[in-house]
């Protein structure tokens, strides 16, 4: 059986081959349950154990294994953790152990990255993170896949680790600078990358003005959200897939059940917009706001064009 380490897999996942990777994944056939999320223990600390399996007939079956252990920053460690396993779905034999961390990170950062083809701007130069994990990077250099940017701003709780990013991104085809003001940041930028664990908004709505784009990633439990009801409100509604999202996204769970936004406000999910059933962006001045929880057909697509590379 093959395994492949962060390393290894990091240099088979060419951000912009892995972006066209997951477009045709997105638009063809596949079974992807939704994930599984369970609750470790009851000290409050939000420890979670997430389970996400995905197979297409007569090809692949994968399965990711990912914990969420959100005081892990306490102990100089990553909040998440992960394994995936790639099988024959016709025999069922073990194909590849991949990196998971590594994995996931890619195909997140490649996710936003093929809804900002759609949703963005296509002259969208400026980029504010917001947001300075693991993630951080992967959504900015994916981003930079399929967008003109030219300026990146980072903006984080704890101002050091702006600094950090910023620093690690030095070199590459555009400016990065540290952002200490986010309500400044979200008016300068084109496009809005948010990757946090917050409970609470980051995003005010009143802060956006016409052109933006939206990229909430981070909030994937119910109690979780990084953009405020007028956000939602005020912007055309885009998500990875219906079936997690309206479950397990906190923006969209909570302005449901207050009823600042209805079902039918989900103008499209990946698989629409990349088989043409559903439109993108209507005009330069339109508001899109892209809500990903995570999909297993992103990993199931990942693991094997790193197999295949």
């Amino acid at each position: 059986m093959l395994h492949l380490d962060g390393t290894e897999l990091a240099s088979r996942l060419v951000r912009s081959t892995l972006i066209e990777c997951l477009e045709r994944a997105f638009a063809s056939e596949a079974a992807t349950p939704v994930r599984q999320r369970y609750d470790l223990g009851g000290d409050g600390a939000g420890k979670t154990l997430l389970v996400m399996p995905g197979w297409r007939t007569n090809g692949s079956l994968g399965v990711k294994l990912v914990t969420v252990f959100p005081d892990n920053a306490l102990r100089s460690l990553p909040a998440v953790h992960a394994c995936y396993v790639l099988f024959d779905a016709n025999t069922g034999e073990p194909r590849a152990m991949l990196d998971g961390n590594e994995l996931t990170l890619r195909r997140t950062g490649a996710a936003s990255a093929l809804a900002a083809k759609y949703l963005a701007r296509a002259a969208a130069e400026r980029l504010l993170m917001v947001g300075t994990g693991e993630l951080a990077p992967h959504v900015i250099l994916s981003h930079a896949a399929v967008r003109p940017i030219r300026s990146v701003r980072i903006w984080g709780r704890r101002i050091e680790k702006a600094r950090e990013v910023a620093a690690a991104l030095r070199g590459h085809e555009f400016s990065v600078d540290v952002c200490g003001d986010l309500e400044s940041g979200v008016a300068w930028a084109d496009i809005v990358s948010c990757a946090t664990l917050s409970q609470a908004p980051l995003i005010e709505g009143r802060w956006l003005r016409p052109g933006q784009h939206l990229d909430l990633i981070g909030a994937f439990r119910p109690t979780m959200r990084e953009a405020d009801d007028e956000a939602i409100r005020k912007a055309d509604l885009y998500v990875d897939t219906r079936a997690g999202a309206l479950v397990e996204a906190g923006e969209l769970v909570q302005t449901l059940a207050a009823g600042v936004i209805q079902p039918s406000d989900i103008r499209g999910e990946l698989s629409e917009l990349t088989r043409g059933l559903v439109r993108g962006r209507t005009s330069n001045d339109a508001i899109t706001l892209f809500k990903s929880v995570g999909t297993a057909i992103e990993d199931l697509a990942a693991a094997e064009l790193a197999v295949s590379s």
